[in-house]
């Protein structure tokens, strides 16, 4: 199942003063083009990872992947980043330093899922590894768990080939839950966590992650035909 969080930016969207200059105009046309670019660059990741999930359903009748989301960065969110980060509104800027325009979300039934799905991604020819991040085997101090990757894609296009960085978080159903949840609690309420509050929802991140090695131990056990590589869990 793919779920799409966000829609296309059009040129209607974004705003152009009938007094813009020729490189304000040049901007806002530039977007739309960012924007065809980065899901373009979606599309063919996504792709990759249903075909990976489908052969692996028909081997060994199992699917690594419960559902997948994916995004497109809004244009508010773009400009913002580029702002905090001290870099001016360009084309050229969102090329150099946005890595998650295109962001996807991989949800997993197991821990061993992730890594599998990750050991199969990088070592085809045309995905590289731009950056890893497992946030699985060190948590953040907040509890959060999740395998970030930054992938180069490749996607052909009428000028040639184009590659363009995809992020990719890949997280068991436990840890997209407590992701979920705690993002709702922190960010979109008025409450101001304290320290009390903040170990309590450490505990609760701690406990969903033994429930998930609980549950891999259980799937294992049950069904011993299928296992993850040595060198692809964590």
């Amino acid at each position: 199942m793919m779920i799409e969080k966000s829609g296309t930016i059009r040129l209607r969207e974004i705003p152009v003063p009938e007094s813009a200059t020729p490189e304000q105009a040049e901007l806002a046309q530039g977007m739309v083009r960012v924007n065809h670019l980065y899901r373009s660059a979606l599309k063919v990741a996504v792709t990759q990872m249903e075909i990976l999930d489908e052969e692996f359903a028909s081997l060994y009748d199992h699917s690594p992947i419960h559902h997948i989301e994916y995004r497109i960065k809004t244009l508010d969110s773009i400009v913002d980043k580029l702002k905090r980060n001290g870099f001016e509104v360009t084309i050229d800027n969102i090329y150099a330093h946005i890595n998650d325009v295109a962001g996807i979300r991989v949800i997993c039934n197991y821990l061993d899922d992730i890594y599998y799905l990750r050991s199969l991604l990088t070592r085809t020819e045309s995905f590289k590894v731009i950056r890893e991040v497992d946030y699985i085997a060190h948590p953040k101090e907040s509890g959060y768990r999740s395998l970030h990757l930054i992938i180069d894609v490749p996607i052909v296009i009428s000028e040639g080939t184009l590659h363009l960085p995809v992020e990719i978080q890949l997280r068991t159903i436990a840890m997209d839950m407590w992701a979920s949840l705690e993002h709702e609690l922190r960010y979109k309420s008025d409450r101001d966590f304290d320290e009390e509050e903040t170990a309590r929802l450490r505990l609760c991140s701690d406990a969903i992650s033994e429930i998930d090695r609980e549950m891999q131990n259980i799937y294992q056990g049950k069904d011993a035909e299928y296992e993850a590589p040595v060198e692809a869990k964590p």
